[in-house]
This record gives C-alpha cells, structure tokens and sequence, in this order.
C-alpha cells in the first residue's frame, strides 16, 4: 500500500508538471494572492515580532493541551453545549451519524472545513442517503465537478473561469461564457432555499476559544452565518490542536490568518459561537455539539522535535509558496492537506510508512518557513521526518544499498582521487538516476577531485 501512494504520487507529479494548463491556471491564481498578500504583510508594524508572539502563544497551549482543553469544554457545557471527544474518523462519523438518526435529518447543510473533509463525512452521509449540501463556493463547484478540495483554503484553485463557465453551463444551462461573478451567483440562487430547509448544520472551526467556550469561525461568504443561524442543530468537528486560550488572542489569530490566508487585513465575517441559542436570543440552532477530534494528532504531539506542525491556524500560506505545489497542484498529494504543512502532519495523521514519500516532496527552500505566520519550520520538520523514516527502517532496501555504497566511497579519500570524473558520474548514474527523476540532470564530478586539483595548484605556485 505505501509503495503504490509513493509510486501514484510520483506518477501523478510527473503528469501535472508537464500539463501546462494546469501550470498556467495555478500561476494566475497564485500570483493574485501573492500581489494581495504582500500588501496585506506590509500593514503589520512588526511581523517578525508578531509571529513570533503567535509562536509563544501556541507553544503555551500546545505544551498544555488536556488542560486547556478540558477548561474549553467544561465552559462550553456551562452555556448549553454537548462536547463528543472522537479518537479517529470513524468515530467522528460514527457519532454524527447518531444525531442524525436522532433527529431523523434528512438534509444536512456544511460549511468549508479540512477536518471534515478529512474524516470524510460529506460522502459518508450522502452515502447513508442524507442530502448533503456545501455551502462555500469553492466546496460547491468542486463537488458539481465531482473533485475533491485543491487547497484547503481555495478550494477551486486549479479551476480556470472557463473551467467553471463550462461546469455550470453543463449543470445548470447558464452560458457557456458566463463570468465567474455570475457563476457564483447561480449558485447562491441555488443554495439560498437550502439554509432553511436543511435540519442540520456541520462547520469547522478556526479556533476553540478556552476561557469562554467559544468556537471561532472566519470567513468571506456569509454562508456560515447562514449555515449556523437557520437549522436546528449545529455540529462543528474542530481538531484538537485548534484551542486558544484567551478571546483576546484573537486579537493576534484573526489578522495574521486572514492576511496569510486571503490577503486581506481581516476577513468579513467573524463568528463568535458560544453554544445553542440563549433563552432570551431568536435565533440560532436549539442544539449545540462540538466534536473533538484526535485522528492522528496525539502521534504528532508525543513527537517533541516535531510538535510544532500542530501550530498550524491552516492559513495556506506554505502551500501557496511552496515549488513544488506550484509545479504539481494539490490533488496529486492525495491527502486532505496538500503542500508543506500536509508533508509534515499527514505522516504523523495517517502512518510515516504510507506516506514518508511526501517528505521528500520538498526542495527544502526555506520559503515555507518564511511565510508562516507562526513560526514552524517546516522544512527543518520535514528532514527530522525523513530521518524517522530512516531510523525505522522504513526505506526500500534497495535505497539502503544504493547509500551505503555511495557513503563508503565518498568517505574514502583514496577511492575519491583513484576515480577520475567519467567513472564517478557513470557510477553516480547506476545508483541513483531513477530515484533522481529523468527530467533532472545528475550533479557532475570533475574529471579530477577537489585534493588533486589542490595539489596541482599547490606545485604550480611553489615552481
């Protein structure tokens, strides 16, 4: 199983690299967020110093996990809400499930969210014959195109506007040149009815707020609003490593996501959500749950070296400057979490042995690093991968050999000068050119080593 993710992956790569549509696609977009969020970077008066606070402040709550969140939920409680702690997916689903049998939903409403997205309760409830419904625009067009999200933020991003002119023309019979705006526009008609028809709401959450028993929810749309304020009952499934501990902090969280994230200084709309609709409130669902998903996310916090991937607010900011999404788009990672910060946490989420080739899916720039805004080094966490991968023996054994030959004679100086250049790029060659990839060219030996050249120079200047 892990040898053939490893082998479609590269597969996969290889094709999008070379399918120049997608490359031209994925450049316009990227270069749009990438003009918007060098303006939005320059507003900070000091970012540096702001990610680094960002960093304390989540080390201070990673560090400290149970017990902030056991103080979100015992506050959470207090105001009316239910709290479902979840080990893995399945559980998540299987607990969901329970409410809408309870309540004997048949259409359930959702807003974005990678987490449920990487339990995979959209399809689990369409399966069980719940209308499932997505409420963002970029999860909605993806899903009449029957894809899977790109991007955990932007959803469509490897969609041109004639891309998706086409898809609603074939939908919906709109034109087959419509514009992006009216597009969407169809789609709000479409989805406008669905809000108050639809007896359950599932969201994510951007942040579980500690001291107030709060989920925080940002976004562009308004369709969470929506999403949240018309059903009865509101899920939202959050990650445990998504707590904060102050409402203040949001003060710090919600500027650098949406500068990151979108390129703007705050997005539009910003929900507070502290559990079921109040006594004296008229809207807002009559029940509240919250589910608290580990899947995973406790492997990655015994990890102490590389713990710091929890940190992640999901801003998107690695993916969008990473080479190596640019060249192969997000569907080819084959995880919910594409990119650098998806390379770093999903081997931990779902086994270093199916998915330690996307550690090396890195050039290890230092471009990730450079934009994240709190702080994790992403590629200095993708070698520390590499090296568990190493260390537990989780490399082919031919890789094993092709190494220790390559070690034992480059930790020769002997064998290094008896070879002239031509014997050490053939041998180079043998060893390693499938792995290197056929559209590289090999690192080149000189036709003599860097002692003999230096001995040469060396005799030159003393005649």
């Amino acid at each position: 199983m892990a040898q053939h993710l490893a082998e479609k992956f590269l597969k996969d790569s290889a094709a999008k690299s070379l399918d120049s549509q997608q490359q031209r696609i994925l450049k316009d977009n990227i270069d749009r967020y990438e003009h918007v969020f060098t303006i939005a970077k320059n507003k900070f008066h000091d970012l540096s110093n702001t990610k680094k606070k960002a960093n304390f402040l989540k080390w201070k709550v990673i560090e400290n996990l149970d017990r902030y969140l056991v103080e979100f939920e015992s506050n959470f409680i207090k105001r009316g809400g239910k709290v479902i702690w979840a080990n893995d997916a399945a559980e998540a689903r299987e607990e969901i499930w329970k409410i809408v049998e309870r309540q004997g939903a048949s259409t359930v409403i959702k807003s974005k969210s990678a987490v449920a997205e990487e339990i995979g309760i959209y399809s689990f409830l369409k399966d069980q014959g719940v209308e499932t419904i997505e409420s963002d625009i970029g999860d909605y067009i993806v899903d009449l195109a029957g894809q899977k999200p790109a991007h955990f933020v932007t959803s469509a991003i490897h969609l041109g506007q004639d891309d998706i002119a086409r898809l609603f023309h074939d939908k919906f019979g709109t034109s087959p040149d419509a514009s992006t705006t009216e597009c969407i526009a169809k789609a709000q008609e479409d989805l406008r009815q669905k809000y108050t028809a639809a007896d359950i709401s599932i969201t994510g959450a951007n942040f579980l707020v500690a001291d107030t028993g709060s989920i925080a929810i940002t976004e562009n749309e308004g369709n969470v609003r929506l999403t949240t304020t018309f059903p009865k009952i509101h899920i939202a499934i959050v990650g445990i490593e998504k707590v904060i501990s102050s409402l203040n902090d949001l003060d710090l969280f919600w500027p650098l996501l949406a500068s990151h994230g979108t390129g703007q200084n705050l997005t539009a709309y910003n929900s507070i959500i502290s559990g079921p609709r109040q006594a004296h409130e008229t809207d807002g669902p009559e029940e509240m749950y919250v589910i608290l998903i580990d899947n995973g996310r406790t492997n990655l916090l015994a990890q102490k070296e590389q713990r710091q991937g929890l940190y992640c607010i999901r801003c998107g900011a690695c993916v969008n400057a990473c080479p190596i999404y640019k060249q192969i788009g997000g569907h080819t990672y084959n995880t919910t979490y594409p990119g650098p910060i998806g390379s770093l946490i999903t081997p931990h989420l779902n086994g270093l042995r199916k998915y330690k080739h996307l550690s090396y899916a890195s050039t290890l720039s230092g471009k990730s690093a450079e934009v994240c805004p709190v702080g994790i080094d992403i590629e200095k966490m993708l070698l520390l991968n590499r090296r568990d991968a190493v260390q537990k023996d989780l490399t082919s054994a031919s890789e094993r050999r092709r190494w220790k030959v390559f070690a034992y004679l480059v930790g020769k100086r002997k064998w290094l000068d008896l070879f002239g250049g031509k014997s050490k790029n053939f041998l180079t060659r043998l060893l390693f050119r499938k792995a290197w990839g056929p559209q590289r060219d090999l690192p080149h030996f000189a036709e003599e080593s860097f002692s003999k050249q230096w001995e040469k120079n060396q005799s030159t200047k003393i005649r």
